[in-house]
């Protein structure tokens, strides 16, 4: 089994809304999860949330303390271990960029009615955020 190290950046903007990406490639593609990808080498798990999440959203943020790491499976011999980032919104132009199909604002009492990564809303509450 193959380990790859990959960092999320969770935006919560001033209004509780939370930024997220509708993947545009598999995993779960179609479904909406937080922006992140793979820590590249000579990287931090900070800085890579940082990178993906303005690659994939046109959003500058900057990196806050780690809220937890999860483990998604990413096919038959790989398993991403990804580190999830509290980023705060320092602005940009949203846009979808990298491996994202469609970057928005979402509610928390909306996030129940969209197709969501497995796992990411029991994860999210774990760590503290609203998702109801």
């Amino acid at each position: 089994m193959r380990i790859v190290r990959a960092a999320a950046a969770v935006v919560v903007g001033a209004d509780g809304r939370l930024l997220l990406i509708r993947r545009g490639t598999d995993p779960q593609r179609g479904r909406w999860s937080v922006p992140g990808g793979r820590v590249e080498p000579g990287e931090t798990v900070a800085e890579a949330a940082v990178r993906e999440a303005f690659e994939e959203t046109g959003a500058r943020v900057r990196a806050g303390r780690e809220l937890g790491m999860v483990r998604v499976p990413g096919g038959p011999d790989v398993v991403y271990e990804v580190h999830d980032v509290a980023a705060t919104y320092l602005g940009g132009t949203l846009r979808p960029g990298d491996d994202a199909d469609e970057v928005r604002w979402v509610a928390p009492a909306e996030l129940s009615a969209l197709p969501t990564t497995d796992g990411l809303l029991e994860h999210l509450a774990r760590f503290g955020i609203p998702v109801r």
